[in-house]
């Protein structure tokens, strides 16, 4: 740890420091973000290229009372390390450790919770409304990142904001990948200092003032917007003018004196501002500013070297299963389209990318969209194939409802990260699009056990003639199944597979679950000689009734989801039961009605008893007549 940063534990602590003081703290912090994530991995490229913003921003204004709020919090890691979480951040999103993201159980500072983009416009006016309407008084700012600002629900926060209620906010809009183009010359830099001048300010306030309302007024209001709007236009300013808020930029955001010297000019000035500054995102670290999609979340690495150190991978990942698969039917079938919010290189939509440029889309943060254009390519003849993360899926719910299901238009989805993700915690777990799709008429829902039968789903995506089509599959590794130049099987849509043969008591099991409940039948088979069926579900919708036709004679069934119980795969076969009126107990293994917390995916399911282990305590329990 640095000099500097060992005596900084709160925002208090950086108002004793100069200039120098705060570059160099500036510097330390850096490094430390650097050097713990080389161990314990996190967002590490966002982070670094907002440490200066961060720092300003805490220097120059008076948190917690005033507040800030971030968007995502992928860059929000100097924020925790100043505001008295410097050890803590040691396990930074480890169990039992503070969370990746902000969160306002953890710290006063943390004004906002925030795992999903675009949200800190809106959640900063909601804020600053009720300091004006309780009197409390305080600033409210919200810093967001250049690629959230593509979400619609940045834009519905800045419309409202600007709508010429005067709300004193402050929007910080980091621009790291210059997503909207800027002009850095002296003219701006000129304009800059003319329009955050405290004497300027109070001059223009006067002169306003003294015209009073009327024609004259609005003449020269008029005039004085239309001139500057002609300086601003080149660096995007003239469309955050048209949202009636008043811009100012660009600054460079990685120069804490530049940055301090603009926060304190802008702090005083009434209503809703706009601060658009360029940063570089991975600043400070080669590697990362050099290649800041792979820094982004680069897993473990040396910090002296660069060298990332990846662990084990004895089978291929589900997401590299979908990306290889959607380029093989793209050379076969013209009519394939990609759709991605964002999300390429995670979702391995990379590939595809570089080989079908035409027909490969990213749409920017914004999974409503993602899911009505990919209705209208499906509505043009096209089959289109729109990946989603699970726990961004939720954004798009009424989209999928309205413009694909209610219209039967064969629209493939791909939830990717679904079930319990690991270190990203509560914000990012993929566990209810079960239950919020299972309710949708005409929706057919997919959880493949393995990669080949994830290649056997897609394959189908080619030929269905109405949807939504949902295959949702996890993060991380597979099974280990061969995939790659195996041919593509037939799979009905909504029949199971029974995996075991037994009697008494069934386990039906979805996705890769059904792989961990075979192993505990064989081994309570081995300890106990009791013999129970497993069953790989495959489809939540349409559900297999075959398959509980069969099992209707059974004293027990015991059903493992990776995701949320309550209307899930649990309520599908509970619902059943209690519909015929059968004298069948119905045991659930899934994740409970809590939201949880970070930890890795392994403990996670430990935790809900959805491992191996936990699955062979239940058969054990139910055929020993003590479950409950």
């Amino acid at each position: 740890m640095g000099v500097i940063l060992d005596s900084v534990n709160s925002p208090k602590d950086l108002k004793r420091l100069d200039m120098p003081g705060l570059k160099a703290l500036c510097r330390e912090v850096r490094e430390y973000i650097v050097g713990c994530c080389a161990e314990n991995p996190g967002h590490l490229a966002s982070s670094l290229g907002a440490v200066e913003l961060i720092v300003g921003l805490h220097y120059v204004y008076d948190t917690p009372s005033d507040k800030i709020v971030f968007d995502v919090g992928h860059q929000a890691y100097a924020h925790k390390i100043i505001t008295d979480r410097k050890e803590a951040f040691k396990k930074n999103r480890m169990r039992d450790g503070i969370s990746g993201f902000p969160n306002r159980a953890e710290s006063p500072y943390d004004a906002f919770g925030a795992g999903h983009a675009s949200t800190s416009i809106s959640a900063a006016l909601g804020l600053a409304e009720a300091a004006r309407l309780s009197g409390s008084g305080g600033k409210v700012v919200a810093m967001i990142g250049d690629g959230a600002m593509t979400g619609g629900l940045a834009l519905e926060g800045l419309n409202n904001a600007g709508d010429g209620r005067g709300e004193d906010i402050l929007v910080v809009l980091n621009d790291n990948e210059m997503a909207i183009d800027g002009n850095r010359g002296a003219l701006h830099s000129h304009l800059l200092k003319i329009t955050t001048d405290p004497a300027y300010n109070k001059l223009k306030t006067r002169v306003w003032d003294r015209l009073g309302a009327g024609r004259l007024r609005n003449w020269v209001q008029r005039t004085v917007r239309k001139t500057k709007a002609g300086l601003v236009n080149k660096s995007g300013g003239d469309l955050f003018e048209a949202f009636g808020f008043r811009y100012f930029g660009p600054i460079d955001g990685n120069d804490i004196e530049e940055v301090v010297s603009t926060l304190r000019r802008l702090k005083d000035i009434k209503g809703p501002k706009l601060l658009h500054t360029c940063t570089v995102k991975g600043k400070g670290y080669s590697h990362a500013e050099s290649d800041p999609t792979t820094w982004h979340a680069p897993g473990r690495f040396n910090p002296e070297t660069g060298e990332r150190l990846p662990g084990p991978r004895p089978a291929d990942r589900y997401q590299d299963v979908f990306g290889e698969t959607l380029v093989e039917m793209a050379r076969k079938d013209p009519a394939v389209v990609g759709i991605t919010p964002a999300m390429a290189t995670g979702s391995g939509m990379a590939a595809f990318a570089e080989e079908f440029p035409d027909r490969f889309f990213d749409v920017g943060i914004a999974e409503e969209h993602a899911v009505t254009f990919s209705a209208g390519l499906a509505a043009g003849g096209l089959k289109p194939f729109c990946c989603v993360y699970s726990t961004f899926a939720q954004r798009a719910y009424d989209e999928i409802v309205h413009d694909v299901a209610l219209q039967r238009l064969p629209v493939t989805l791909c939830l990717d990260r679904a079930g319990l993700v690991g270190e990203d915690g509560a914000t990012h777990q993929g566990v209810f699009d079960l239950t919020a799709m299972r309710s949708v008429p005409g929706t057919v829902i997919a959880v493949p056990k393995d990669e080949k039968e994830l290649k056997d789903m897609l394959y189908h995506g080619l030929e269905i003639d109405g949807g939504p089509y949902i295959i949702r599959y996890p993060r991380g590794l597979g099974e280990g199944v061969p995939w790659r130049d195996v041919a593509p099987s037939t799979i009905e849509v909504g029949r199971s597979e029974r995996l075991l043969e037994g009697s008494k008591v069934a386990v039906l099991a979805l996705g890769p679950s059904a792989n961990r409940a075979v192993e505990a039948a064989e081994r309570l088979k081995a300890e106990t000689g009791d013999r129970a069926s497993v069953y790989n579900v495959r489809f939540l919708k349409p559900f297999d009734l075959g398959m509980m036709e069969e099992i209707s004679g059974f004293k027990a069934i015991l059903t493992v989801e990776d995701g949320a119980m309550k209307g899930g795969l649990f309520g599908e076969v509970s619902e059943y039961v209690a519909s015929r009126g059968l004298g069948t107990f119905v045991k659930g293994l899934g994740v409970p009605d809590r939201f949880m917390p970070q930890d890795s995916q392994s403990s996670q399911r430990a935790s809900c008893g959805i491992d191996a282990e936990g699955i062979f305590t239940q058969l054990r329990e139910l055929f020993s007549g003590e479950a409950s």
